[in-house]
């Protein structure tokens, strides 16, 4: 009955507007359950990264949080870079995180071999990638590359 009175054109505005919401909200969701906002809450990346990057990667943080093919990964000397394609960036700003604050160790699953970085030093959130990523970011990273810590 509503949707009858605010006409067609009304109502094909409400459900793009529902729609806009429900992404929003969504993405919001996925950021905090992942860990991405707490990251942020300190990383934010606030200039242009220009080291080297990675498009189209993929990463598990916590809670199996996945960010499938839409993550940027970058790094130099200085950190690891991480950044969202557009659509999914929703509550998911650009992060820059020091070395310094970051810990790795090596991890084996069945038959495959992946790598778990530990982003950040007061609660720190598991960033899980490929083996083949991480050894791209170790030799971009070079001599500032985390001490692997054995569990």
């Amino acid at each position: 009955m509503f949707l009858r009175e605010l006409g067609p054109t009304n109502g094909v505005l409400l459900g793009i507007l529902g729609f806009v919401a429900a992404w929003a909200i969504m993405f919001t969701l996925i950021s905090r359950a992942g860990g991405w906002a707490l990251l942020a809450e300190q990383y934010r990346c606030q200039e242009t990264f220009t080291g080297s990057t990675w498009s189209f990667q993929k990463a598990q943080m916590r809670w199996m949080v996945g960010y499938n093919n839409c993550l940027t990964v970058g790094a130099d000397p200085r950190g690891l870079y991480l950044s969202i394609l557009f659509p999914f960036r929703l509550g998911h700003p650009p992060l820059f995180i020091p070395w310094r604050d970051i810990s790795y160790s090596k991890k084996k699953f069945l038959w495959t071999t992946y790598v778990e970085l530990r982003l950040g030093r007061e609660v720190p959130i598991p960033f899980r990638i490929s083996y083949a990523l991480a050894q791209k970011l170790k030799t971009a990273a070079a001599a500032s590359w985390p001490v692997e810590v054995i569990a």
